[in-house]
């Protein structure tokens, strides 16, 4: 979060500076460019009005080339007068350096009269040069030309400085963005950061955490409204559960006088009613396991109790010796596997529970002579459990909503209620762990529990 605010802060800034220090920076350089030529010219006139006397009045041109280089040692430019006659009458430059000067485009342009302004690169000087031409003239007359050149480089050299200077102030101003921006950004990310730790805390179960109300008006805000959010949902799940578990227990004993009842009925029902009557009572056990049911559902969701560590290997082999007798009287097998020494973290009582659930629903499936495995193992994860049936096992929709509450597939005969996998699955979630139904090898269903390490946090 810091670093898409900070990224979001500096990308505005470098647009920003772009938009301005570019145009400037252009804006600069012509000026600069600008004032050159303008200085230049102004300069070739200049010259141009001192030496019209003197090429007015024709040969000797005494004076031209100390005139010439005078102009030199002040501005460093180069200085060219020819006459009319295209006669060089000074240069402050090397004559061998460039002997026609006069043969330049700019001097037979200012010998007609005309003004010729320009720039090109001297592969004599090996820069690029400013060049203005003149016409030294009096009465309608031209009487020569003055041209004077002047390398760019120092203007050049100018134009990159202040390039430097403002890539200097850009930098600065990123600099100092980034820290305003670091300040914001955690003034900003970091309540943030401390609501989204709530909310993923509540959305774990916890509805007894808060947020912190700090930062900005707006989060401030968000954390006070999520605060408000929790609270509700607080008071509402106590009371669903309060509900739950009253109205479990409030049953339970109705139930067990109504079963009580009925079973004092036998001796008084003739053989025409003793179906009816075995049939209320099945309803009526029916009915006490659905508010079993409840009441453990109604306790896992509390969610009150402490993991600890257990030894998985005792436990497998105790469920399983607990069902054998029973299994054994079904015709079916039911057998553990487990290595010695293996341990997972879980809530005491829960794992025994979700064993109960599982096996005693592979035995309502498990046809004679069929085989419950129950399997434990380590996996990269932690630790893996299988409970296997060769029942008929479970289509991939019917896999899918087998976890629901008070579901019951169309095919079942057996007189269940449709919470013993929704309780396996909240008793298993509660431990932060999962439950997954999968297809046995041989046919039937293969449910599977895993556990985290115990140096994962639940």
């Amino acid at each position: 979060m810091s670093r898409r605010l900070l990224a979001s802060y500096l990308t505005l800034a470098a647009i920003v500076l772009f938009a301005l220090e570019i145009p400037l920076a252009i804006t600069f350089a012509r000026s600069e460019r600008r004032d050159l030529t303008t200085k230049v010219e102004r300069d070739a006139v200049a010259l141009a009005s001192l030496s019209e006397d003197i090429l007015e009045r024709g040969a000797p041109y005494t004076g031209l080339q100390s005139l010439a280089a005078n102009y030199t040692k002040d501005t460093g430019g180069r200085a060219v007068i020819v006459t009319g006659a295209q006669e060089l009458v000074a240069d402050t430059s090397d004559p061998n350096v460039e002997p026609r000067a006069f043969a330049r485009p700019e001097i037979a342009q200012a010998l007609a009269g005309k003004y010729a302004t320009g720039t090109r690169h001297s592969d004599t000087l090996g820069t690029d040069i400013l060049y203005v031409a003149v016409p030294v003239a009096s009465g309608g007359r031209v009487h020569g030309a003055v041209r004077i050149t002047y390398p760019t480089s120092a203007v050049d050299a100018r134009v990159h400085r202040s390039w430097l200077v403002l890539g200097a102030i850009a930098v600065i101003v990123l600099g100092v963005s980034a820290a305003v921006g670091v300040r914001f950004a955690r003034a900003t990310a970091g309540p943030l950061a401390r609501v989204e730790r709530a909310a993923d805390a509540a959305g774990s179960g916890d509805l007894t955490v808060r947020a912190p109300v700090e930062g900005p008006p707006e989060v401030r805000s968000l954390a006070t409204r999520f605060n408000q959010m929790v609270a509700r949902l607080g008071v509402l799940v106590k009371s669903q559960e309060a509900f739950v578990a009253d109205a479990s227990h409030q049953l339970r004993t109705p139930l067990a006088a109504l079963r009580l009842r009925l079973e004092n009925l036998e001796d008084h029902v003739d053989a025409s009613g003793e179906d009816t009557l075995e049939r209320a009572v099945s309803e009526v056990d029916r009915l006490s396991r659905l508010v079993d049911g409840l009441l453990v559902l109604a306790r896992a969701d509390e969610g009150a109790a402490t993991a600890e560590m257990i030894s998985l290997t005792d436990l497998v082999e105790e469920r399983v010796d607990l069902w054998g007798a029973l299994a054994d009287e079904q015709g079916v097998t039911v057998t553990a596997d487990t290595p010695a020494g293996l341990a997972v973290r879980t809530t005491p009582g829960r794992l025994d529970q979700v064993l109960d659930n599982l096996i005693e629903n592979a035995l309502a499936v498990s046809p004679e002579g069929g085989t419950i495995t129950v399997r434990a193992a380590t996996s990269p994860d932690g630790v893996e459990i299988h409970v296997a049936d060769e029942g008929p096992g479970m289509t991939d929709e019917e896999r899918t909503r087998a976890f629901d509450r008070f579901w019951r597939s169309e095919r079942t005969t057996t007189d269940g209620t449709g919470l013993g996998l929704a309780i396996v699955r909240r008793l298993v979630e509660s431990d932060g762990g999962t439950v997954e139904l999968r297809a046995a090898p041989g046919g039937g269903l293969d449910v599977a529990i895993g556990y985290p390490r115990p140096d994962v946090p639940v």
